[in-house]
């Protein structure tokens, strides 16, 4: 069913050549999820849209819906792109593994503004000069509802204990006390310091973060942590993601970029 023009506030997700001079436009809509759009001639040079499809941009988007198949994109208005984001390979390499998780994580059409809010947040912060590693790992934390899964990262699994440190259990699908380690001889014998923060990563919003300062031997303690829990639950493997592991191979040889933030808010 076509629905007519519609103004229509949306994310590029991605877009692909289509015959000569065509492209399909993947866009991550407010109001209507996630869609395809057909945009014709939108590889010549005096199509005004090229701007508002490139990757890591938001727009208002006017265009004729369909509720099933391609819709059709004409035109688009209030374009922002994410220009630190779209200059730089590091920022751009964590956007596009964040865009690709929300693009895995729902299906589309489905209405989901919350994801749409917080999609557009993440990319906003690490535009903003915000640790992109670290709102990386947050959104990747927060996302995991998203795709059924539900984990315990606050309190022990067998007593409810808040108390630190803990441990991960695949078998009570969440963390133990130091007390009920026994109960699964299978832990994963994680770094407690990485569940700590990923315990406040589970819970913090971005609102909440007044800075950021995690050293490199704990921020790749958080990565295997969050790699293994994607393995073992969740089962998704995306290239952006395989970039981003070899991308950690030679990123040491670029001078370290100063973050806006330096420290989380937390003594521990």
């Amino acid at each position: 069913m076509l629905r007519g023009p519609q103004e229509i506030n949306g994310l590029i997700l991605f877009s692909r050549n289509y015959r000569e001079s065509d492209k399909l436009v993947k866009i991550f809509t407010e109001s209507n999820g996630k869609k395809m759009f057909f945009v014709r001639h939108a590889n010549k040079k005096n199509n005004q849209i090229g701007s508002a499809i490139q990757p890591f941009t938001q727009a208002t988007f006017i265009g004729d819906m369909k509720d099933e198949g391609l819709s059709f994109l004409n035109t688009a208005k209030d374009i922002f792109p994410f220009f630190a984001i779209q200059q730089d390979i590091f920022l751009s390499a964590y956007a596009t593994y964040i865009l690709n998780l929300s693009d895995a994580a729902i299906e589309d059409n489905v209405y989901d503004p919350f994801l749409f809010g917080f999609l557009k947040e993440s990319l906003t912060l690490i535009n903003d000069g915000y640790d992109a590693e670290i709102i990386t790992n947050i959104f990747e934390i927060q996302i995991l509802q998203r795709f059924g899964i539900q984990l315990n990262f606050s309190s022990c699994a067998i007593c409810g204990s808040q108390r630190e440190p803990f441990d991960f259990s695949d078998k009570y699908h969440g963390v133990l006390c130091q007390k009920h380690w026994s109960m699964d001889e299978r832990r994963f014998h994680y770094s407690p310091r990485a569940l700590h923060f990923i315990k406040l990563f589970n819970a913090v919003s971005y609102e909440q973060i007044k800075s950021i300062n995690l050293s490199d031997e704990t921020k790749q303690h958080i990565r295997q942590v969050i790699d293994s829990i994607y393995e073992e639950y969740v089962g998704l493997h995306l290239k952006s993601k395989k970039f981003i592991d070899d991308m950690q191979n030679w990123k040491e040889m670029i001078p370290k970029r100063e973050n806006k933030i330096d420290k989380l808010d937390n003594t521990n």
